[in-house]
């Protein structure tokens, strides 16, 4: 018996080093189940052609859905081109139908109108951001990194995304900028709003202002700070390009990532 106290039992030791494994084990499941909600949630599936995922939108906003078709996709990725070249108010169907090599009425099988159209791309934009951050923030369990990454993915210079190939996220994002507004200041923005227009962006600010109170529980403008982020980077974006003397955006110093990390945390001290 002499010396023992200062041992553990054997059996003990291996029950510990078999708990913590455990828990480690336990805490990897729980991630991998996350990632597979987030797919389930945000992804319609793959197809087996070229194995890319495809985003869920509202069936109200389009006629037929766009990604059930060759001529449904060329209509989604030209208008993607054309209207961040064209601008909105200059972009029509008749332009989209010639570049496309179809007829214009074949568009309206898809679409309403154009006003109709953008709203379709708006809320693809938004899933797609929607499921970036809670793809990358589901195994975060610390408040301020969830902020911080969410920050990242909604402020940064969006990239080129493999996984969806008739989108291109690059110009989609420039729409975003300089078009999305657009959308909702109009007569009928309380009406598409009760009809669920913009409930994927509302979606978004929702859960990045619940990563705020998760992190400080008495703030109270978490809605007001979160929208004032998305907006005001767009701004800084198209400044930066177009008005640079009303912002400090220097090349690759990612300035707007760092000014809305620092105006979220210093707001929040």
């Amino acid at each position: 018996m002499q010396g023992s106290c200062n041992k553990w039992p054997s059996d003990v030791i291996s029950g510990k080093i078999e708990s913590k494994k455990k828990v480690f084990f336990n805490k990897k499941i729980a991630y991998f189940l996350k990632v597979l909600i987030v797919l389930l949630l945000y992804l319609q599936g793959n197809t087996m052609e070229n194995l890319n995922l495809q985003i869920k939108i509202k069936s109200t906003l389009f006629v037929k859905d766009p990604e059930s078709s060759t001529l449904g996709r060329d209509i989604i990725a030209k208008s993607i081109e054309m209207i961040n070249t064209l601008g909105f108010e200059s972009f029509t169907f008749k332009k989209l139908g010639d570049a496309i090599g179809s007829n214009e009425s074949s568009i309206y099988r898809y679409y309403a109108n154009k006003h109709m159209l953008v709203i379709y791309l708006i809320n693809w934009y938004w899933s797609w951001m929607d499921y970036k951050i809670v793809l990358h923030t589901s195994s975060l369990n610390n408040a301020e990194e969830k902020i911080k990454k969410s920050i990242e993915l909604l402020v940064a210079e969006v990239k080129q995304d493999s996984n969806f190939s008739f989108i291109n996220e690059v110009l989609l994002n420039r729409i975003i900028i300089t078009e999305s507004s657009k959308a909702y200041h109009n007569k009928d923005v309380d009406d598409e709003n009760e009809k669920g227009f913009y409930m994927v962006y509302k979606q978004v600010v929702q859960r990045v202002s619940d990563f705020i109170l998760e992190y400080d529980s008495n703030y109270e403008f978490p809605h007001m700070l979160v929208s004032t982020i998305i907006e005001g980077a767009h701004h800084q974006r198209y400044f930066a390009e177009h008005l640079p003397a009303l912002t400090d955006v220097e090349e690759g110093r990612n300035n707007i990532i760092r000014f809305y990390t620092n105006l979220v945390f210093n707001t929040l001290k």
